[in-house]
């Protein structure tokens, strides 16, 4: 019995571990959007320090139950410590999804200018980035109709019917 409840709590431990996030730094967008390459992916820059972000992290949890098989990937992009970050993730039940925290000491421009070069540094901030590697950036806040219109658009155009639940 004793082992068994060693093997049950060994497994919660694992499943509910974090993975720490990357370093985001100098052409780490390259990186990004090479290992997705194919893939259909979704950017978000954040920051703990936004309240916009925090607002919508539900809803972005709701849009990864809705689309399980969906590529979010989270960039904390804001100069606070990154386990804040990782924290107000796994709160959020976004704790399991890729994500990144720019480099303490990086050059924040050049870094925004990598994923968009309009992009000034306001947050929240999506990049849509579609199979074939060509880039959306989203303007003005965070649309998530926009965005779960463009899963569909993608999903029929490469023929996977399975990213929706």
């Amino acid at each position: 019995m004793r082992r068994w409840v060693t093997v049950v709590a060994g497994l919660l431990i694992a499943t509910s571990a974090v993975a720490a996030p990357r370093v985001y730094d100098t052409g780490s967008w390259a990186s990004l959007t090479k290992a997705h390459a194919g893939r259909a992916a979704i950017v978000h820059f954040w920051g703990t320090s936004c309240a916009p972000c925090l607002t919508e992290l539900p809803e972005w949890a709701k849009l990864a139950r809705t689309y399980p098989s969906a590529r979010l990937i989270f960039v904390q992009a804001d100069p606070m410590p990154s386990h804040e970050g990782t924290s107000v993730l796994r709160q959020a039940g976004l704790g399991r999804m890729e994500s990144w925290v720019f480099a303490p000491a990086a050059n924040q421009e050049r870094l925004r200018f990598e994923a968009d070069p309009r992009w000034r540094g306001e947050l929240p901030k999506t990049v849509l980035i579609a199979p074939d590697g060509t880039t959306t950036p989203l303007r003005n806040g965070t649309d998530f109709a926009r965005i779960r219109d463009w899963l569909e658009r993608v999903s029929k155009a490469s023929g996977v019917d399975h990213i929706r639940k």
